[in-house]
């Protein structure tokens, strides 16, 4: 019998990797052909700027093609909402049961809209979109083989991280950002299929643009240990100015609402004729600022013009973002921590405490710290930025950075940025006793209200069964006088339906310290 239940259990996982495979190998086409568009759009629109700019009667039927983008997009924003927006918020609300959508028009309108939003030049990151690309792609492989339920988010979860493997050449911060901030679920099955999808995705990826780390930032050595105090000092500006950001990100939508002449579906004109000025005078700064990082590590500006250049990403990526254009924020915030980074360190040299041959080393560093601080996925935030910049030998300085801008921003109340988009996007329904049967998994954090307490005394959500713990590699059967323990993962059945309301619910129970009454 045991013999039988390890044969299961393999070919359990056996059957994942297979499934890995497969997403990751669909999901990484349909992605490098997104960011493989949009790459040549940018450039061929940079080009156009360039020409604009000695022959400016074409300003005005370049305008009105703008403005006819816009209008289409807004027109599919209108037919399907969940477009809008990074995409990241919606894979993660499917995930957590919270809002589901058909995977088909979302997948092609999302493509096509997000490469003519993107490639026009506007302040949007390719990643968002290829995270819900891909997991929408899983989505429909899903619905061809008839999977539902906990199979279906398992391949959605895979999708998602392919996806963004694919986007960045980083299978391991792939894999690791899905689980951590998306799915947070560290189940074996999730992270084996992610990583497997991821790697696959990675593969088709590197054979179409090749092994050069997507930020190859050149540096001349490694900080040394005498300057790491500027780090402490560089991660709560980072962990301060990324709170600002997520206090602007999450009302930039409400402030658009506000212009009442304009339907909210075709906010995108405004950052559509916007752009035009920004391409213009600024060229390098269009798109996601991928270019710009690799171009301001090799020869850094002066520190008033980095301050121009932070101010304009900072106010136009959130004008873009907040229009609800498909498009993300993953990039952009990147590419404003590097700008971070070299103001940083152009005013520790300017003061004398740091040589100007580190100001490249402080760009790669104040990528990570400001993502993490926003996103706060400090794990996410290191090795990301490790494989995209192809070296392991800043994971001391990233650490560092990334855990003072993690507590800073989680002292001044910040919430993660993917988290709250979704929060304004859903709000849990009261339970419902009918419809299809789902099993859900549930952590129990160290620390938490449910860690130490026995599942007698606890009021559990109604319509839900306590069916399996999972407590490392074995599987318990609860009873009444079960203890719960911190790292324990909790299989709880109940109505499809009710996910985000049984969840809502546990997380109550997690958050509260309120020990049981006599």
């Amino acid at each position: 019998m045991k013999h039988q239940q390890r044969t299961q259990r393999d070919l359990t996982r056996l059957n994942a990797i297979v499934l890995g495979c497969l997403v990751g190998l669909f999901a990484g086409i349909v992605v490098s052909t997104f960011r493989l568009i949009i790459e040549h759009l940018l450039s061929l629109v940079q080009a156009a700027y360039g020409w604009l700019g000695q022959h400016p009667w074409g300003l005005v039927p370049w305008a009105i093609l703008l403005v006819l983008m816009a209008l289409m997009i807004g027109h599919w924003v209108k037919q399907t909402p969940m477009i809008k927006g990074s995409g990241i918020p919606q894979i993660e609300g499917q995930l957590a049961g919270e809002l589901d959508y058909a995977w088909w028009p979302v997948l092609w309108k999302k493509f096509v809209s997000g490469i003519l939003g993107i490639g026009s030049g506007l302040f949007l990151g390719r990643e968002g979109p290829s995270i819900q690309l891909g997991g929408t792609v899983a989505q429909g492989l899903a619905d061809r083989l008839g999977f539902s339920g906990s199979r279906r988010r398992l391949m959605i979860a895979s999708g998602a991280s392919a996806g963004l493997s694919a986007a960045f050449n980083a299978p391991i911060a792939a894999t690791l950002f899905i689980l951590e901030e998306v799915y947070h679920n560290f189940s074996t099955l999730v992270w084996l299929t992610s990583l497997t999808s991821a790697v696959v995705a990675n593969f088709v990826s590197n054979e179409i643009f090749g092994l050069t780390p997507v930020l190859h930032i050149v540096y001349r050595q490694a900080l040394p240990l005498k300057y790491y105090g500027l780090l402490l000092l560089l991660g709560i500006g980072l962990g301060g100015l990324g709170y600002g950001y997520q206090w602007v990100t999450l009302r930039v939508g409400q402030w658009y609402g506000r212009l009442t002449w304009l339907p909210r579906q075709f906010d995108g004109i405004i950052p559509f004729l916007l752009v035009i000025p920004v391409g213009l005078w600024w060229p390098i700064t269009l798109g996601g600022g991928n270019q710009l990082i690799v171009q301001f590590a090799q020869q850094t500006p002066l520190l008033v013009p980095l301050i121009g250049y932070f101010i304009l990403r900072f106010v136009f990526s959130t004008i873009s973002y907040g229009s609800g254009l498909p498009g993300g924020i993953f990039l952009p915030i990147l590419t404003l921590g590097a700008l971070l980074g070299a103001i940083g360190a152009r005013c520790f040299v300017a003061v004398g405490w740091l040589p100007t041959m580190y100001v490249a080393n402080f760009m790669i560093y104040a990528m990570a710290g400001y993502f993490a601080g926003i996103s706060k996925a400090p794990f996410t935030a290191i090795l990301l930025i490790t494989e995209m910049v192809g070296t392991l030998q800043h994971l001391m300085p990233l650490a560092v950075v990334a855990i003072v801008a993690y507590i800073t921003v989680d002292v001044l109340g910040g919430a993660p940025i993917y988290e709250a988009m979704l929060q304004q996007m859903v709000v849990p329904a009261k339970a419902q006793s009918d419809g299809p049967t789902d099993q859900l998994e549930f952590p129990v954090n160290e620390g938490a209200g449910l860690a130490g307490r026995q599942v007698r005394d606890l009021a559990w959500p109604p319509d839900t069964l306590l069916v399996g713990i999972r407590r490392g590699e074995r599987q318990v059967i609860p009873n009444g006088d079960t203890i719960l323990r911190a790292g324990d993962t909790l299989l709880i059945f109940n109505y499809q339906h009710n996910r985000a309301f049984v969840r809502q619910q546990l997380t109550h129970l997690n958050d509260s310290s309120t020990q049981p009454s006599d």
